[in-house]
This record gives structure tokens, sequence and C-alpha cells, in this order.
């Protein structure tokens, strides 16, 4: 019997490098999707920047990607519970060319 509950719950060994440890900061999320695929983009735009760069691009099945919409929803709910509500500022439109502009 044990060795049969093993095998249903496999214990799964996830290792975490120093590098990936740091984390990426991202201030906005670009999310596309086809019919097998979510493609989730991390950006980090900074005021005066003319351009940014993905930080890091996440790929996900449809199913992965509920599962990740209903974790982050409940651990938000959680934390609302525990710290109080989080405002949601009104959200300012991004323009295609923020930064600095330059006269001739």
């Amino acid at each position: 019997m044990a060795e049969e509950d093993k095998n249903q719950n496999p214990q799964l060994n996830i290792e975490l490098d120093e590098a990936t440890a740091q984390g990426q900061y991202s201030n906005l999320a670009i999310i596309n999707h086809s019919i097998s695929e979510f493609v989730v983009d991390f950006i980090n735009i900074m005021p005066g920047t003319p351009k940014s760069k993905v930080k890091s691009r996440i790929i996900l099945t449809p199913q992965h990607a509920k599962r990740l919409a209903k974790a982050l929803q409940e651990n938000v709910k959680r934390f609302e519970q525990a710290h109080g509500e989080i405002k949601d500022y009104e959200k300012q439109p991004i323009p295609l060319n923020f930064g600095p502009t330059g006269q001739a």
C-alpha cells in the first residue's frame, strides 16, 4: 500500500540557482495566446527611457495559464486579508514612444 501511495504522489525536487533566485523586476506584462499556448512577456519600463527590452518570456499551455491565473487570484486574496486591499490605481496609457522628446 505504501509503495502504491509513493507512485501516486512522487516527490519533485526543484532547484533554484543563485542567478534565477535574484529574480527580474517587471512593471509591465504583455500576454498573447494561440490555440496551443499563452506567451507572457515581462518588461521593466523606466520613465525617460525611449525603449525597453523583454526581461523574461514565459510560455504556458492554456491549462497551466488557467492554473496560474487561479493561483494568483487566491494569493492576492490571502495578501489582502493579511495586509488590506491592494489599490488598483487608474491605469495610465503607455505611449508608444515614451521618453524625452528632442528639439531641433
